[in-house]
């Protein structure tokens, strides 16, 4: 049986068109959410980034914090095994203190810019290129969006289920294949909405503005 997929949404604001689409206008603010996923496997309950507290400075026009999506999909802090944290951004990785029972899995470059918000006595894994959860959830080192970042996939019948994390912001990157405008390596996002624009893959975003506009919570992908 394959993993089930949730996404878990917890804001919606606004950032520069520039930021969001290389080319994009500086000046020109375009609407975003703010989302992060739980992956169910038969043994694990993964979340892949696990949000932010207080909305890092962003003007938002919704908010709830992330353990209160979290809270949508039936389950506490305490309900999630593992962590896979896709890039060290702080809204993306802020609220990993209020997972004290997880296991947190991060990219060892990204791990030096993320230790400021794990805790010490944390159990945490950290690995160079590649890596698997039990042969079933893999992540990998993509590296565009910052230093090590990282998507995470899966299989679905026949397609392979991708969670971009940051290197791509929208479902209109892919389907335009226009790369970020907040890209460390302008060369590797240009390839990656390339290659993961393909029809053999299913990508999901943590910024499209149209997921569940207007609303925070919890809702089944797969």
């Amino acid at each position: 049986m394959s993993p089930k997929l949730t996404v878990l949404k917890y804001g919606d604001t606004v950032f520069g068109e520039n930021n969001i689409f290389k080319g994009g206008e500086k000046n020109k603010l375009l609407p975003i959410t703010f989302c992060f996923y739980l992956i169910e496997t038969e043994s694990r309950k993964i979340l892949v980034d696990t949000g932010c507290d207080d909305g890092v400075g962003f003007p938002m026009s919704i908010f709830c914090t992330p353990t209160e999506a979290l809270a949508y999909a039936g389950l506490t802090a305490d309900d999630i095994t593992d962590i896979i944290l896709t890039h060290a951004h702080s809204d993306h990785v802020q609220s990993v203190h209020r997972f004290p029972c997880s296991k947190i899995h991060i990219q060892e470059d990204e791990y030096e810019h993320a230790r400021r918000f794990i805790p010490e006595d944390f159990d945490v894994v950290t690995f160079a290129d590649e890596y698997d959860l039990d042969g079933e959830v893999f992540v990998k080192m993509i590296g565009g969006h910052s230093v090590g970042s990282c998507v995470v996939s899966f299989e679905s019948g026949d397609k392979t289920v991708v969670l971009c994390g940051d290197e791509c912001y929208t479902d209109r990157n892919l389907k335009e294949k226009i790369p970020t405008g907040a890209s460390k390596r302008p060369e590797i996002s240009k390839e990656f909405v390339e290659e993961y624009s393909k029809d053999k893959y299913l990508v999901f975003t943590c910024h499209d503005p149209d997921i569940h506009r207007g609303q925070v919570g919890a809702w089944r992908l797969i």
